[in-house]
């Protein structure tokens, strides 16, 4: 469908109020309507817009190999504009409705090779121009390895919070909430031969998706617990309405740990001259949020699963 079959305001290409972030609103959902705009009128696909933007993310990380700050500059424009992208191809997919588990997957990659490509560049420059770690040979990249695991965690468990807030604020359809359990059924339903890629992908996914579940038990509990008591039918619209209000405070946290306030502090520590403090900021500053993060929600779960049994809804 392209954009001229049916008209599509910004606010339509928004997930929803709750789970936007101000920078995104005042400035990465405007210039991604608009890139979502100009692709819906050409016929570009959203796949095809986060496809790019890993080029250029990867772009970005390579300039922050040197120590120029001009070319780091010209890094952090690349990456605001990959970000640009990654806004555009899900306004696009929720204009034209072209929705599909494999884009959802390809967006989560393109951030991935966006860090890794900056987290190589940062180990390799820091191993250059730092005595300290030109001394201790390997020191940077454990240092980093790590913090790319609790990065890993930091945006998976940020992108569950804010799908499981949306499942109660706009249901199924306007959420992209998976669980273990389907997801094995669609696996064993998928043979290897003549769908090899389609299976490899499932397999990672499947995977990403326990990830998740594993560090949410409470929540894993809250959902048994709805199956029991509601089925596959409607939730009541008064659990959706106290569960909507415990978890919205949480937003905030879903989304500084996903991309705003880490480039804010990437970029901080490239134009202070020494990029490796980033580490020290994911390992120490976001891992403090997540820890809380899931600490509060967990609690909520818990509750709220307590009141279930107690027969409140």
């Amino acid at each position: 469908m392209k954009i001229n079959d049916k008209k599509v305001s910004y606010k339509d290409t928004l997930k929803s109020m709750d789970t936007e972030e101000t920078i995104d609103l005042c400035f990465y959902r405007p210039i991604g309507y608009m890139w979502a705009v100009l692709c819906a009128k050409v016929g570009i696909k959203p796949n095809a817009i986060t496809i790019a933007s890993i080029f250029i993310g990867v772009a970005a990380g390579i300039m922050f190999y040197y120590t120029d700050l001009w070319l780091n500059i010209i890094g952090m424009l690349l990456l605001i504009w990959a970000n640009s992208f990654d806004s555009a191809d899900g306004q696009l997919a929720r204009m034209t409705k072209q929705y599909s588990r494999i884009g959802r997957i390809l967006d989560g990659v393109s951030g991935d090779l966006w860090f890794a490509s900056i987290y190589i560049a940062i180990c390799l420059r820091t191993q250059e121009n730092v005595q300290f770690f030109d001394n201790y040979t390997g020191a940077i990249w454990v240092i980093a390895v790590l913090a790319g695991l609790c990065h890993a965690k930091q945006a998976a468990a940020a992108d569950y919070y804010r799908q499981f807030h949306l499942y109660f604020l706009k249901g199924k359809e306007g959420s992209e909430l998976d669980s273990v359990e389907q997801l094995d059924k669609n696996y064993a339903a998928i043979s290897w031969k003549g769908n090899f890629w389609k299976k490899l992908t499932m397999y990672f996914y499947r995977n990403y998706t326990a990830n998740q579940e594993a560090l949410t038990p409470r929540m894993q509990e809250l959902r048994r617990e709805l199956k029991s008591r509601f089925g596959e039918g409607e939730i009541s619209q008064q659990f959706r309405d106290d569960f909507r209000a415990k978890s919205k405070p949480l937003m905030k946290y879903t989304n500084w740990l996903s991309f705003n306030l880490r480039t804010i502090a990437l970029f901080a520590s490239l134009f202070a001259g020494m990029p490796w403090l980033y580490f020290m900021f994911e390992l120490v500053v976001l891992n403090a949020m997540l820890i809380y993060m899931i600490k509060r929600h967990e609690r909520i779960c818990k509750k709220l699963t307590t009141d279930l049994k107690n027969g409140k809804y």
